[in-house]
């Protein structure tokens, strides 16, 4: 994370929620085989994060009872120094919000991840205005699926999290770097960075 305390989130159920929010990670581990990365689907269950991989993932074997970091990150964007008010003495930088969460991972039970799915399928089926449910898919093919993932419990026992957000300038420059977000179509970052002034 960015060591400028200045862009410290310290919002443990913010960063958590933020964390849900996004739903996807990347979870690394050391295996065997050397470092290794997933790229996953993920949603809250509370101080934990759960998802699952296919059991042909070369980390699937390996997650029970390791250390993984899960790394989730957000809207982010370039500011150019040119949007600060005095630029000339500026260098482009990059705003972003990101949370690693660490923990111990746990398989979940068959019955864990017949939960993990229908949990997953309410929360995004939602968001995307849909409605499908594994009701609609056949038993058998819904339980020969099942048999070719694995799922895993993250507990959140260290969050770390960084929300750099131009806090470390003046508001005439993070108001610059918010107007010129917004110009080029990233009112998602700007209203981020307003947001973040104290």
């Amino acid at each position: 994370m960015h060591p400028d305390p200045a862009f410290a989130w310290r919002d443990r159920a913010g960063a958590l929620a933020f964390a849900g929010e996004v739903a996807f990670a990347h979870v690394f581990a050391v295996t065997p085989e050397g470092p290794r990365v997933a790229h996953v689907p993920l949603i809250l269950a509370g101080e934990a994060v759960r998802f699952h991989l296919s059991n042909r993932n070369a980390m699937t074997t390996h997650l029970d009872g390791a250390t993984v970091l899960a790394s989730i990150g957000g809207a982010g964007a370039y500011v150019s120094p040119n949007w600060y008010a005095r630029g000339a003495g500026q260098v482009p930088t990059w705003n972003y919000r990101a949370v690693e969460i660490e923990g111990v991972a746990r398989r979940l039970d068959v019955a864990e991840l017949v939960a993990l799915l229908d949990a997953s399928a309410t929360e995004h089926e939602g968001r995307a205005g849909e409605d499908w449910t594994r009701a609609k898919m056949e038993p058998r093919r819904f339980d020969a699926m099942c048999a070719a993932i694995t799922g895993f419990e993250l507990p959140a026992t260290t969050i770390r999290a960084t929300a750099k957000l131009s806090q470390n300038k003046s508001d005439a420059d993070a108001h610059g770097v918010a107007a010129g977000l917004a110009a080029i179509g990233r009112g998602d970052v700007a209203t981020l960075i307003e947001a973040a002034r104290p």
